[in-house]
Parts: structure tokens; C-alpha cells; sequence
């Protein structure tokens, strides 16, 4: 699978591009290793690991660190193993394969891959073929019919699943949409898992994306401040003037004075 961004929705990609991924993977080994052996090397794997891009690759080959949240192994028969890999972004699974095999010392390759997740999206919801897509886009233009569209086109709300969330007054909307930094009385509720430093999704009350942003405090620092900037954006989605604006600019102040 691979999640396609649309419009605004284009300046969030990032995020999903740079989320953990999830593969399904056929291992072929070029010898001989008893099942149990193979599934104790794949376990060794799980957790930091060095990795050096293979030679054809889009990036430069120099060592760097990955990590592997699981390996599970669902079958080996004969050479053959399929297994499901839960990865950091980054990382190479033909040469995750390549090194088992040395690890096991009969060596392998990897002879299929699919992936079926990308951050939030799986291929379990909401995944359509381009052919499906085409086909939604023609019965929304000619038949007016926008149900198969919607199905095939999901808000981009989905991509704050699972991310920290701080939610904001109306009257704040409009002026991190111009890309201000969140401040304390601007916050109305949030989640008890935002962490200084990490992406948080910026919400409105009707629970429409406004940004993804870096929170600069913890989730208990903002609760008890009452000033001061609590984050910093680093994708606006929502277009300004959606919301009214009620701030004023530094420069309007200056002209007013």
C-alpha cells in the first residue's frame, strides 16, 4: 500500500512518509536450517540494529541505526518463510533478509514484499486499487453519485490517529492556520500523552485537523500554565480564514500605536 495525499492534505505526508511500517515478507534461504534455529535468529534481530543500504538504493550507503518493533515468523516450509516484519522507517527488509540468512549461515534473499501498513493506514481500511479511484472519480462526475468517492477518499483527520492531541479554542484556529505558535490560553483540552519535543496534532472542537505541530512542554506543563507558547507548527493543514480571525498582527499593533 501506498497512502496518496491530495490537496493540503499534501503537507502531512511527510509525517506518514517518515511513521513505521509494516511488511509481509517471503524469506528465501539458499540452504537448509531447522525451523526453530530460523525463528531464533529472527527474534535476534528484533530491537536496534545496524544497517547499511544494499547497493541499488536511493540513499547514501553508510551504516545507521533501525529499529525492529517484531518479527513474526508465521511459517517456514522448506526454505520458504513467511513472516510479518514491524519496522522503523528506513529500513531495508531484502537487506534484513540478507543478513539473517549470514546470521543463520546458509544465506538468503527476499523473494516477495508487501507492504500493508504506513503509519496510521493499513490495508485492512479504507485501501482501493487506482482503478477503483478512476472508477468513483467517473461516477461522481457523470452520475453525481459521491458515495463510492467518499469511500475511497478518507479526511485527513486519519492521520492524527493515534498522535498526541492538543484541542484549541475558535479563536485560536485562525492563527496557528497562519503558522503562530500555540499558546497556553489558546489550549482548551489535550491528551495526557504529549511529550516535549514530539509531534502533536492540533485539533478544533469539531475535531478537524488544524496542523501538526512540536510541542514545547509536557502535557502537565501546559495544563498549569497560563502563558507562553506550548507549540510550535510544522504542517499547516486547514486553510486560513476558515475559522474568523480574532488576533492581531504585530505589525497591526505597531500601526495602530
Amino acid at each position: 500500500m501506498l497512502p496518496i495525499a491530495l490537496g493540503r492534505a499534501r503537507n502531512v505526508l511527510n509525517y506518514v512518509v517518515h511513521s513505521d511500517k509494516r511488511y509481509v515478507c517471503v524469506m528465501a534461504l539458499h540452504g537448509v536450517a531447522p525451523e526453530e534455529r530460523v525463528r531464533e535468529v529472527c527474534q535476534e534481530f528484533v530491537g536496534p540494529i545496524y544497517q547499511r543500504p544494499p547497493l541499488k538504493a536511493s540513499v547514501e550507503r553508510r551504516l545507521r541505526v533501525r529499529k525492529i518493533f517484531s518479527i513474526d515468523v508465521q511459517e517456514v516450509r522448506g526454505r520458504l518463510v513467511l513472516m510479518v516484519v514491524h519496522c522503523e522507517a528506513g529500513t531495508y527488509i531484502r537487506k534484513l533478509c540478507y543478513d539473517i540468512g549470514e546470521v543463520l549461515g546458509v544465506g538468503a534473499h527476499m523473494a516477495e514484499l508487501r507492504r500493508v501498513q504506513a503509519g496510521p493506514f493499513s490495508e485492512d481500511e479504507g485501501l482501493v486499487t487506482m482503478h477503483e479511484l478512476h472508477e468513483a472519480v467517473v461516477a461522481w462526475k457523470e452520475l453525481g453519485d459521491e458515495e463510492p468517492l467518499r469511500r475511497a477518499v478518507m479526511p485527513v483527520e486519519v492521520v492524527a490517529r493515534g498522535l498526541p492531541k492538543i484541542t484549541v479554542r475558535d479563536s485560536a484556529v485562525d492563527a496557528v492556520c497562519h503558522g503562530a505558535f500555540l499558546t497556553a490560553p489558546g489550549v482548551l483540552t489535550l491528551t495526557s500523552d504529549v511529550r516535549k519535543g514530539e509531534t502533536v496534532a492540533i485539533m478544533t472542537l469539531k475535531g478537524e485537523l488544524v496542523a501538526l505541530a512540536s510541542a514545547l512542554m509536557d502535557a502537565r506543563e501546559i495544563l498549569e500554565a497560563h502563558k507562553g507558547m506550548v507549540a510550535k507548527p510544522l504542517r499547516v493543514v486547514m486553510l486560513p480564514g476558515t475559522y474568523p480571525k480574532l488576533w492581531r498582527s504585530k505589525e497591526g499593533v505597531e500601526k495602530k500605536k
